[in-house]
């Protein structure tokens, strides 16, 4: 069975105190999590090991960084490398996440090999695509969202894809309390996973998570969750509200 992954992204939020709460009310929440669903906490660097610390011993949690550098090691100061972030136990990384391509200029070469040292270190990307407003007014979603993967993720073997989880988000849905419709949603994670099987093949397309990042909230996972090609959601804003994000955990498939 397809994972179903409910990841928090923190972004660039919470101080030490804070987040220490917001972690201790969402881990004391009884979650009936079956095998094939997990809960990712992609946090800010310096809170990774005190989310180690609090996960530890719990089935199917997980932390995530949010980004990491192309490079394994060396003089690039303020960076972080997937061989640090392997060498503390984190087992997911944040790639690609429209923030980061808007605000830090990231491409998608940059994003293959930062893609490809994050498999080189076993972590597993959590790989963001998705298109502006205006992209999506022009019609043209379908084919930005296809180069994205394409040219950040076609060099990689089936073996490698079968490792990543793609996040979709409509970028006019982040932060702006508009939410695409359980339709629209469905109908881009499927465009995502032809384009997946026409690489690779309908079985490894199939084995391949995409989760939803646009606005999802506690009132409307259970509908975008329920939708055949939608496994989970990348949560911003509701990750930092212990209820919400307790309401996106149950709704997992």
């Amino acid at each position: 069975m397809r994972q179903q992954i409910a990841a928090a992204n923190w972004k660039m939020n919470l101080t030490l105190d804070q987040a220490t709460h917001l972690l201790d009310e969402i881990l004391k929440a009884p979650h009936d999590l079956q095998a094939h669903q997990k809960v990712v906490f992609a946090v800010p660097f310096p809170y990774l090991l005190l989310a180690q610390d609090k996960i530890s011993g719990k089935l199917n949690f997980f932390t995530a960084a949010q980004n990491c550098y192309t490079k394994s090691s060396g003089a690039y100061t303020g960076e972080t490398s997937a061989e640090m972030l392997q060498s503390i136990g984190v087992e997911y990384v944040v790639l690609g996440h429209s923030e980061r391509r808007e605000y830090f200029g990231e491409s998608n070469a940059m994003l293959e090999e930062k893609a490809g040292m994050a498999l080189t270190y076993g972590l597993t990307p959590i790989f963001c695509c998705g298109e502006a407003l205006q992209v999506r007014e022009s019609g043209a979603q379908n084919d930005y969202v296809e180069k994205q993967l394409k040219e950040s993720l076609f060099n990689l073997s089936e073996e490698q894809i079968q490792k990543m989880v793609i996040a979709y988000e409509p970028i006019w849905a982040i932060g702006t309390g508009k939410t695409a419709t359980a339709a629209q949603a469905q109908e881009m994670h499927a465009h995502l996973r032809n384009v997946l099987a026409r690489q690779y093949g309908d079985t490894v397309a199939g084995e391949v998570p995409i989760l939803y990042g646009g606005s999802v909230k506690g009132s409307n996972a259970k509908e975008l969750f329920a939708q055949p090609d939608v496994d989970g959601g990348l949560v911003g804003g509701a990750s930092l509200i212990a209820a919400d994000f307790g309401q996106i955990i149950d709704a997992l498939k």
